[in-house]
Parts: structure tokens; sequence; C-alpha cells
């Protein structure tokens, strides 16, 4: 999971699996993770924080973060992606501050957070209810878990290294005709500099970092609306529906169409 996209409006995601390492990204999605099994790391910004067993933690809006595992025992935790239009009267803390510390421990996180998240990975979509389920369960996990957190001025979480620089100017440009000697120029940076930051920070090269970026904004596009996939993929940035199908069958091994229709037949 790398969910880098602009968000459709009111949409909400969450799954549960297996915990693994996720390279730094932002996205404009509220973003929760429970962790059921094992330990994971979670960095946001600059710093790191470990996370045990029941702990839960919550990464605000348009804030670079990630994931690592060192745990050699099996990791698990339930990750929710919420648009910030389901946040109700919490939209602007979300929008202007983020928690000084995102993690809360397991003996502080309340019950109507586990039920929330509980309740939500049993949502169906398309049932006529459930944007009002989502919108409640995540107004009740705001409810629970802001007044455990000390807020913080959201730009203060902000970084000029390179990697940061390097994730911002892709999620503000991912849809446009892009390459590694423009963002290098930029930046003002060497190509080669940043094309070492994607092999050993991204663990891949530019392209295809961007063009899983790409995907996951076309994925979500052919999920959640009506586009045709045509619109899809130039909305997405791809160039042209050849690029567009070869590197889609590369990473899920289908069709964009018959993606569309798995997750709608699901």
């Amino acid at each position: 999971m790398m969910p880098l996209y602009e968000n459709v409006k009111d949409n909400l995601e969450i799954f549960k699996g297996p915990s693994v390492h996720i390279p730094p990204h932002l996205h404009k999605s509220l973003e929760c993770v429970y962790v059921t099994e094992g330990t994971l790391e979670l960095g946001v910004g600059l710093n790191l924080y470990h996370m045990e067993t029941h702990d839960f933690a919550i990464v605000f809006p348009e804030l670079i973060h990630h994931y690592q595992v060192f745990d050699s025992k099996a990791c698990q935790g339930i990750y929710l992606l919420s648009s910030p239009s389901l946040s109700g009267g919490y939209l602007q803390t979300l929008q202007k501050f983020c928690p000084d510390l995102p993690v809360i421990r397991s003996s502080l996180v309340h019950q109507d957070i586990k039920y929330a998240m509980d309740s939500l990975l049993r949502c169906l979509p398309g049932e006529e209810q459930t944007h009002v389920l989502w919108q409640s369960y995540t107004q009740i996990i705001l409810a629970r878990a802001l007044p455990l957190f000390q807020l913080v001025d959201k730009s203060s979480v902000g970084s000029d290294d390179i990697i940061y620089q390097t994730v911002t100017y892709i999620a503000s440009h991912y849809m446009e005709d892009i390459s590694l000697a423009q963002m290098a120029a930029d930046l003002g940076y060497s190509p080669y500099v940043l094309s070492r930051v994607f092999s050993g920070t991204f663990h891949c090269n530019f392209n295809t970092y961007l063009n899983n970026i790409r995907l996951d904004h076309a994925c979500n596009i052919l999920c959640h609306t009506d586009q045709t996939i045509t619109e899809a993929y130039e909305n997405a940035g791809f160039s042209s529906q050849r690029t567009f199908n070869r590197v889609f069958r590369e990473k899920y091994h289908m069709s964009p169409r018959d993606y569309r229709n798995s997750h709608r037949n699901n």
C-alpha cells in the first residue's frame, strides 16, 4: 500500500493485513493504524515512533510518513484512510494542526476507537447507510483520540531535507509530464543525487515510484468514480494508454477494466 492520490470526495478505505515496509509518501487522507499483532515503526516527518500491539496512531492529512517493520515475528494491523470531508467539525483541526506525538499507547486507547475500527471493517460499500456510518465512525475515532494529543502547527513538522522535498515535489506534480532531470533542476540537485535517494530510500527508481503514484490515483478513480478508463489514465498523469496498460498489468496482473469489475463485484 502506498496510498498517494488526489482524494475522491467522501472516500474511505480500510483493510486488515500484514504490516510491511512502506516508503515515505503523503496524501490528502486522514490515516489511522491500529496494531493488532507484533510491532510497527511509524515515521512522521523526521521522527520515528515505535508501536506495540494494540497501540493506535493517527497521521493527519498531507504529512510525509512511512512504515518499517523490524520484528521477526508476524506483524499485522488495521489501516484506515478516510477523506477529511468525513471528519465533520474536526476538518479545520486536521487542516491546520497535527499531533506532536501521533501514537496512543494501548492502555490509553479508548474502547470506542477499537469498536469504530472493527465496525468500519464490516461496512459494506454500496449499502444505503454506508456513507453515514463512515462519517459517524470517523468522527468517533477523532472524538476519542484528539483529546489525548498535544496538537502543534502542521508547518512545524515539515523539513527542508531532500527526502521531504522529493516526496512533496512528486505529490504536487505527478499528474504532469515530469522527469528526473526536470525535478533535479527544479529542486537544485543533480540527477545522480536524486537517483541515490530513490534507490536508497524508496528502493526503486524514479520511473517506478512515479508510476506507482499514478497507478494509485488511477485505481482510486476506477473504483470510486464513473470516469472512463481513458479519463482515469489521463487524469492520473499517464501519457498513453499503452504505457498505462503495461505498468498496470505488471503490478496488478490484470487489465484496468478487469480490476474495476472485480472491485465492484466484490
